[in-house]
C-alpha cells in the first residue's frame, strides 16, 4: 500500500529578472537551491502553507499568491522504496520592494539568481522548469 502524497508548497518571488532561492539544509532537495518552501500544517490551504513557509524561511512577508504549476515529487532510497511523496503546488508571490530576505528555518543560505545562474545551480527539476517558464511568460 502506498501512503498518500504530503501536501507542500513552494512560493516564487522574482525582482529584476532574478529569483529568490535558498539553500535547502535538510532532505529533500539538501544541498539544493530551490524556491522557499516545504509541508503543509494540518487545516492548512496550498497558498496558506506557501505565505507561511516563505515567511520563516526568508522572515519576508509574501502576498497575493497566484497558482503556477503542481507537481508529483517522489524520492526513492537506494534499495528502491519510497522516501518521500510530495504533492507540490507553486505559486508566485509578492512582496514590498524593501524588505530584505535572510535565511531561516531550514535554509542554510539564501540569494537571488538569474535563470542563467539557476541552470549551473544545483537545483530540483520543478525548480527550473518553473524559472524558465516564468521568463518565457515576461518576454
Amino acid at each position: 500500500m502506498t501512503a498518500l502524497p504530503q501536501p507542500a508548497s513552494s512560493a516564487i518571488l522574482e525582482r529584476d529578472g532574478r529569483f529568490l532561492l535558498v539553500l535547502r539544509r535538510n532532505p529533500p532537495s539538501a544541498d539544493m537551491y530551490a524556491f522557499p518552501g516545504g509541508k503543509a500544517e494540518p487545516g492548512e490551504t496550498p497558498e496558506e502553507t506557501a505565505l507561511r513557509e516563505f515567511a520563516e524561511e526568508t522572515g519576508v512577508t509574501a502576498r497575493s499568491p497566484r497558482f503556477l504549476a503542481a507537481y508529483d515529487l517522489k524520492s526513492h532510497s537506494e534499495d528502491g522504496s519510497l522516501r518521500s511523496h510530495f504533492h507540490l503546488s507553486v505559486f508566485v508571490v509578492e512582496a514590498d520592494a524593501d524588505a530584505m530576505p535572510l535565511a531561516a528555518d531550514d535554509a542554510a543560505d539564501l540569494g537571488w539568481f538569474t535563470l542563467d545562474e539557476i541552470r549551473r545551480l544545483p537545483v530540483p527539476q520543478s525548480v527550473l522548469e518553473c524559472a524558465e517558464r516564468l521568463s518565457l511568460e515576461r518576454q
